[in-house]
């Protein structure tokens, strides 16, 4: 049975913006959610958001996760975290923000390969022992 067919559980018209990320799946927990709320990485009708907020249906929320800001209008409010397709009902992602996640993951498969910039490995022992002028040394060996 398809899952549009089938209502989301725990509807709700107000909710925490804390628990609707939760629950919409762009963080593990609340605790992570909470967390990059209170460093500003969210964003609610652009106003710096904090976790108590109130979401309802219609609002514009913006979450930086690393260097890419994903930009998504509000459809549903859901107290239940449930499968990622039920979790994709809730929100719609703009056309503008699937643009730039495109662009900068195009941006990434074309950049240089960081190992490449390496030479040479981790040096080994020996040549550890050769880069400083190092003695074996003895407590049974007088001098």
């Amino acid at each position: 049975m398809p899952t549009e067919d089938r209502p989301l559980p725990g509807l709700t018209d107000r909710l925490r913006l804390d628990k609707w990320l939760w629950a919409a799946r762009f963080y593990k927990t609340r605790g992570l959610a909470a967390d990059d709320i209170d460093k500003g990485r969210i964003q609610v009708n652009e106003q710096v958001a904090k976790a108590s907020r109130e979401l309802k249906a219609g609002d514009r929320v913006d979450i930086r996760q690393g260097p890419v800001t994903r930009t998504v209008m509000v459809k549903a409010l859901s107290t239940v975290r449930g499968p990622a397709p039920q979790a994709q009902q809730l929100y719609e992602e703009t056309a503008d923000s699937i643009l730039r996640r495109a662009q900068h993951a195009e941006t990434r498969r074309l950049a240089a390969e960081p190992a490449d910039s390496i030479e040479q490995g981790r040096p080994t022992k020996r040549d550890r022992r050769q880069l400083v002028d190092w003695q074996r040394w003895s407590a049974s060996v007088d001098e």
